[in-house]
């Protein structure tokens, strides 16, 4: 049985609490917070332990789960990690690169499990599209959300674009060549709007669009690759796929087109999307690493190549000449 203590209660770290209650296993120990009135309501509501002193919560589990703002994750981790406790840290890793490269480094030093929590990943409507043959040469994505205060301590480059780079990365294979960017701080101090092309070094290009002051929300992701598109809508759990049709497709939508190389058939598919829970998926394949000894899905090397991108993207924004 895994001992799993949670660091930060708040909105998301409810989440957490919830799921852990759901999986085999596991045990939860306890939470630490040092807002008072929410560790209350939290003791009470879910009958879980509260510790004041965040070395016992480490000391008394097997893994520690940290949703904490950023600018925590690299005390809690390193305290961790130094313990030889497992980790699974929310997204982005840390606050700096200089912090994520020293979590890295720590990590396999101490030769314990970490995983990040990039949650898109265990997306259903991008798991269905996993076992197809990726290679796609243009990627474009809008990922928009109305404006919310949590989360604002960061950028939208951290909030929410880093889920988009991280899957990029993921499926690119390839290192990044160049990165254009321009964003806009609107309502906070740091950009809220962002829009940002990165090229990579085997030609690909990635467009990405991520926005908290729209007025709808929008997570798509649509991949283009020779001889297929292929589209994925992460807030509805849905999944398309047009490409020249192959002698063992199966129930598929297919039609005929004449083009200069002669007739080719193209074909429609919508694969079934699976209604999964994304977050107690990602948090069970952590708990299966650890207990199988497998490399975790999103590593601490995953997520420190998403905000290090990330951090380069900031970057580029902030020496971006004002126009006057």
């Amino acid at each position: 049985m895994l001992k799993v203590g949670v660091f930060g209660v708040g909105h998301l770290g409810k989440f957490h609490l919830n799921n852990w209650k759901e999986i085999e296993g596991v045990k939860l120990v306890g939470f630490f917070d040092p807002h008072t009135e929410t560790a209350k309501q939290v003791a009470e509501e879910y009958g879980i332990k509260r510790f004041t002193d965040a070395d016992k919560l480490i000391d008394a589990c097997d893994i520690v789960d940290v949703v904490t703002p950023t600018d925590q994750h690299y005390g809690v981790c390193m305290s961790a990690v130094r313990k030889g406790k497992h980790v699974f840290v929310e997204k982005p890793l840390a606050a700096t690169v200089k912090e994520g490269r020293d979590i890295v480094n720590i990590v396999k030093e101490a030769g314990v499990k970490l995983q990040v929590g990039h949650i898109e990943r265990f997306n259903p409507a991008y798991l269905a599209i996993k076992k197809l043959p990726l290679n796609p040469m243009f990627i474009e994505v809008h990922r928009l959300a109305q404006f919310n205060p949590r989360g604002t301590e960061v950028s939208v480059i951290m909030d929410l674009m880093i889920h988009d780079i991280d899957i990029i990365l993921s499926l690119v294979k390839s290192d990044v060549k160049n990165i254009s960017a321009s964003g806009v701080a609107v309502i906070t101090d740091t950009p809220d709007i962002a829009n940002v092309r990165i090229e990579f070094n085997n030609g690909c290009v990635a467009n990405l669009t991520s926005s908290r002051i729209s007025m709808k929300k929008m997570r798509k992701m649509r991949l283009f690759q020779k001889d297929a598109y292929i589209g994925v809508d992460f807030l509805e759990k849905k999944t398309e796929i047009i490409k020249l049709k192959q002698p063992d497709d199966q129930h598929v939508f297919s039609f005929d087109i004449e083009t200069q190389q002669g007739k080719k058939t193209i074909a429609i598919a919508t694969p079934s999307i699976e209604a999964t829970n994304a977050m107690k998926t990602e948090l069970e394949a952590f708990v299966y690493a650890i207990n199988h000894q497998q490399p975790t899905i999103v590593s601490e090397i995953d997520g420190f190549l998403a905000m290090e991108v990330g951090h380069r993207i900031l970057d580029k924004i902030n020496n971006t000449p004002i126009l006057t």
